[in-house]
């Protein structure tokens, strides 16, 4: 059972991001458009589960599972749309995650809702010092149930999300 670990801001996630990116794009090359670094550990000052959500925009969402061993002889398992279709899914670390992979293809409504929940937080330290506050709260309160964790953010996710792709919008 893997524990949920909250822990603040560590100034080595954009690196251990971009470590990451030199691989992606040797194994796929020309497939990728744009790798995008997401999740909380995108945000600087937020507390994060110590997992850097990678999100590389592709041209052929078809062609990835092609790639599945070249992935897997650098640590990740593929773990096809898991839950969100369209996407392709790539889990590194095991039982002491690393890395998140999210693939989507250039056009994906995922895209601009991964990007603009980021930049959201980024802009409004008073969500990002909540959302923190919370995360770290649900941690505590919820251990070893990653399901609980989630479902207790989840309300104020989606209402992030919501104000986030309107601001987005507002900002064009």
């Amino acid at each position: 059972m893997r524990k949920v670990e909250v822990s603040s801001y560590n100034e080595r996630w954009p690196a251990m991001f971009e470590e990451e990116v030199k691989m992606l794009y040797h194994i796929f090359g020309k497939e990728i458009i744009s790798i995008h670094h997401i999740g909380s550990t995108s945000v600087p000052g937020l507390q994060a589960k110590p997992i850097i959500d990678i999100m590389p925009v592709v041209r052929d969402i078809y062609l990835i599972d092609s790639y599945n061993e070249a992935m897997r002889e650098i640590g990740y398992i593929p773990k096809g749309e898991n839950g969100i279709h369209g996407r392709r899914y790539f889990q590194k670390g095991g039982k002491k995650r690393t890395h998140h992979v999210h693939m989507f293809q250039v056009g994906s409504s995922n895209i601009k809702r991964h990007l603009a929940f980021r930049d959201y937080l980024r802009a409004h330290a008073e969500v990002k010092k909540r959302y923190g506050e919370l995360k770290t709260q649900l941690a505590e309160q919820y251990p070893y149930d990653i399901e609980s964790y989630i479902e207790g953010k989840n309300d104020m996710v989606k209402k992030i999300e919501r104000k986030a792709l309107q601001w987005k919008h507002e900002s064009y």
